[in-house]
């Protein structure tokens, strides 16, 4: 089962920064979700909740100095990405985030040692599953979460 993910839009109620924080701090989930990130950039704020550990995050696509895009990299990603252009640096460094809040804290993990959801096969890496989620313009988002455990029977 995916994440509960909703997406909300300060412009629309006309909220400074500082309230669309408190907005997105008030919302929960339709169903009872023990786990759920949160994610910000002004004037969106990106909401996840589910069963399992989950991470989200939104960035806004700039341009980005290179020396940048090559600290974030694991040594395969630069090996595989030759031209990292604004678009793919902010989602990798999106899907990097979101995958680090979803394993619990993300200034305890390098960028530099994550790889990228953007790369994992059909969007899973072990018990982790991810997908990039369509946002506003201009914008990335990722969506991190550790998929439930088959139970035998």
């Amino acid at each position: 089962m995916r994440p509960e993910v909703q997406l909300l839009d300060a412009r629309d109620a006309g909220l400074s920064e500082a309230e669309l924080r408190e907005w997105a701090r008030t919302l929960r989930p339709a169903a009872d979700a023990p786990h759920s990130s949160r994610s910000y950039r002004y004037p969106y704020a990106l909401l996840a909740w589910h069963d399992q550990p989950v991470g989200v995050d939104i960035e806004r696509i700039e341009s980005v100095d290179p020396g940048f895009a090559r600290s974030i990299c694991t040594y395969s990603e630069q090996q595989a990405l030759t031209e990292l252009d604004d678009r793919l640096v902010a989602s990798l460094w999106c899907g990097k985030e979101a995958l680090s809040k979803a394993l619990g804290d993300p200034l305890l993990h390098d960028p530099r040692r994550l790889e990228a959801p953007l790369m994992w096969p059909d969007g899973r890496a072990g018990p982790w599953r991810a997908a990039e989620l369509s946002v506003a313009d201009g914008h990335v988002a990722w969506l991190c979460w550790r998929a439930a455990q088959a139970t035998g029977g």
